[in-house]
Order: structure tokens, then C-alpha cells, then sequence
């Protein structure tokens, strides 16, 4: 769905790979190739059984120089490290986000309609894939947070409950305060969840 597959496509095209898409017409989900091509204008367009043919034939050359594409690969790495390692590590625009994956400063680059998000070493996305990831890592915040809230509200019964074994009437009142607002706040929490995941599944579909 929407544009899965698109940047790893590039990576390979990249590294000097062929690349193949199926034609969106003869696709069940078209979004997927379509982003492909777009994005990455692939070596190869056809539909599913062309793309059988093409890739038993494709299966039958002549493999690339092994010894030059490893030398081409460590030259490339090189110049990424060397160009992450400034001031100005990628072309664009910085808008102010930050990579989903390790958390480092994005840059925004346009080509015509086309926008590609990368960070410092070089993770990228297209803005679909990236406003997916983007997604994931708000739930998984919001799910963390859920999860602390309802181990503090456990916790400040738990202290609550060892106060009043020990007399302390005014600690025990406070510690269940606190174990009564972490739960509402958790309730809160449940709330907006269910309103995120509700929104992601309306999205896919």
C-alpha cells in the first residue's frame, strides 16, 4: 500500500541494481508502483507476466564485477561519512523534523511534484513513508506514556496502601491522589490511542 518499496527501489538503483515495477494498471494496489516510478524511474515497466519473463532473462547474464562493485559501495559510504560529517550534510531544505529511525535533523529536497526526506547518515523516505513512520512513532510514544501512567497509578496504591499499614493516614491520602490522577490521565491516554489507531486504519483504507 501507498508507497512501501519506493526508497529501498532507489537504494538499489543506486548501487547500480536493475530495477523492475509493475505497471499501476495491471495492479491490484496501484499506489505501490506508481510511487516507484514516479520516484525512482525504474529500468523496467510491464505487468506481472512480463515481469516474469524479464527476470528469467535478467537471471541469465553475466553477474557485475564483484571486486568493482565492493570497491564502488566503500567509495560511496566514503563519501557519505565524509559529507555527513559537515556542517551541511544534505541537500534541501531543513524543516525543523526529525528521523523517525535515529532521532537526527531531516532535510527536505524537491524534484517537480516529488519530495524526499532524509537525515545526517542517510536514513530517506518519500512523504508518504515518512508521514507513516512519523505515525508509528507517535503511537509508540503515546503507548509508552500509557504504560508508565498505569505502573505510577500501581505503584501509589502500592505506597498508599503500606502508609496506612504504618498509620501514616495523611502520606496514604496523598499517594492515592496521585494514584487517582495518573489514572485519569490514563484514561486520557486510552482515549487519544484509540483515536490515532482509528484515523491510521481509515488512512490504509
Amino acid at each position: 500500500m501507498l508507497d512501501d518499496g519506493t526508497i529501498g527501489l532507489l537504494a538499489i538503483k543506486r548501487a547500480g541494481g536493475a530495477t523492475f515495477a509493475q505497471d499501476p494498471e495491471d495492479a491490484h494496489y496501484p499506489g505501490m508502483p506508481t510511487s516507484a516510478i514516479e520516484y525512482v524511474q525504474p529500468d523496467h515497466v510491464a505487468t506481472a507476466a512480463e515481469l516474469g519473463h524479464l527476470l528469467v532473462a535478467f537471471a541469465h547474464t553475466s553477474p557485475p564485477n564483484a571486486m568493482f562493485e565492493r570497491g564502488a559501495m566503500h567509495e560511496q559510504h566514503v563519501e557519505e561519512v565524509t559529507r555527513g560529517a559537515t556542517e551541511d550534510p544534505q541537500p534541501g531544505e531543513s524543516v525543523g523534523l526529525t528521523c523517525p529511525e535515529c532521532q537526527g535533523a531531516i532535510w527536505v529536497t524537491r524534484d517537480g511534484a516529488t519530495e524526499s526526506f532524509r537525515c545526517r547518515v542517510g536514513h530517506e523516505y518519500t512523504e508518504e513513508s515518512f508521514a507513516a513512520a512519523d505515525s508509528a512513532r507517535v503511537e509508540t510514544a503515546l503507548w509508552t506514556a500509557l504504560r508508565a501512567l498505569e505502573e505510577r497509578a500501581a505503584l501509589q496504591r502500592r505506597m498508599a496502601a503500606r502508609a496506612r499499614e504504618r498509620g501514616q493516614r495523611l502520606r496514604s491520602d496523598s499517594y492515592e491522589r496521585s494514584a487517582a490522577a495518573a489514572t485519569d490521565n490514563a484514561v486520557v491516554l486510552r482515549d487519544l490511542l484509540a483515536s490515532v489507531v482509528g484515523s491510521a486504519e481509515e488512512e490504509v483504507a
